[in-house]
């Protein structure tokens, strides 16, 4: 009875994934546009699911995947696996959209699914893409430093969540403007081996910005952000991680499996 229900499932789950219509978003887009809502969702999995037997787990997924597919005409998801690297989460799905409700729909079904009713949802980051406020006042050397390509297939990520204090929303542009030259100046030796995405999440969080990070030398962006903690705007940050995630940039097929051993 069991097997039966099991199977069930799963072809249930299949079949929603085969009858879903509308084209895939423009992922590339959708990454480098400004005004994109973007969520960080950070799960780790209860104790129900590692109770449920094997084959329980193995047929959930199908039905995991045919949400993602529902979806995939509004919004784009990366996932990223922590588990091994992190005591409190498993795993994070990040999402970027052209409306934060969006967001929202994709990881109701999600956490209805019987996979994510095991779920904790341990933290929730949101924000926002916006147009770089600071670069066009740097030097034209400093701009053409700038333009060097961002390195491709990095398998690891890291986020740190930062919040400003007080004084730096005070803080005229002009003397903001010296603060993030000497920031960004420090970045130049790694624009090669780190890859960096910013996000504005004032009014949408209880953060100020979200620094997304990639890269394959886990060795360089340990030096990169022991020089940021050198300059004089980091004096301005009264939260720098905590929680800073650290995991691995996985496709979901994989992370399911892994999950379901």
């Amino acid at each position: 009875m069991r097997h039966r229900y099991v199977l069930t499932l799963t072809v249930l789950a299949l079949l929603v994934l085969a009858q879903s219509v509308g084209a895939e978003v423009d992922r590339e887009k959708l990454l480098k546009d400004t005004g994109v809502y973007a969520t960080f969702a950070v799960f780790k999995v209860g104790d129900r699911w590692w109770a449920m037997d094997r084959e329980a787990r193995s047929g959930s997924v199908a039905e995991v995947k045919a949400v993602f597919q529902k979806h995939a005409d509004k919004i784009t998801v990366d996932t990223h696996l922590l588990r091994g690297l992190s005591e409190k989460s498993d795993f994070m799905i990040r999402i970027h959209s052209r409306e934060m409700v969006y967001n929202q729909n994709f990881l109701l079904d999600f956490m209805s699914t019987t996979f994510g009713q095991t779920l904790h949802n341990t933290d929730t980051f949101n924000g926002i893409t916006k147009a770089l406020n600071y670069v066009p006042s740097f030097t034209e050397e400093l701009k053409a430093e700038l333009k060097t390509p961002p390195p491709q297939g990095s398998p690891y990520m890291i986020v740190v969540p930062i919040r400003k204090d007080a004084e730096w929303w005070k803080t005229g542009q002009d003397p903001r403007n010296a603060l993030m030259k000497e920031h960004t100046e420090a970045t130049v030796p790694y624009l090669k081996t780190v890859k960096r995405k910013l996000y504005h999440s004032s009014g949408l969080d209880d953060l100020d910005f979200i620094t997304y990070f990639e890269t394959a030398k886990l060795d360089d962006f340990n030096d990169l952000v022991i020089g940021l903690l050198k300059v004089r705007e980091n004096h301005h940050n009264q939260l720098f991680g905590n929680p800073l995630l650290l995991g691995s940039i996985r496709p979901i097929d994989e992370i399911l499996e892994i999950l379901a051993r």
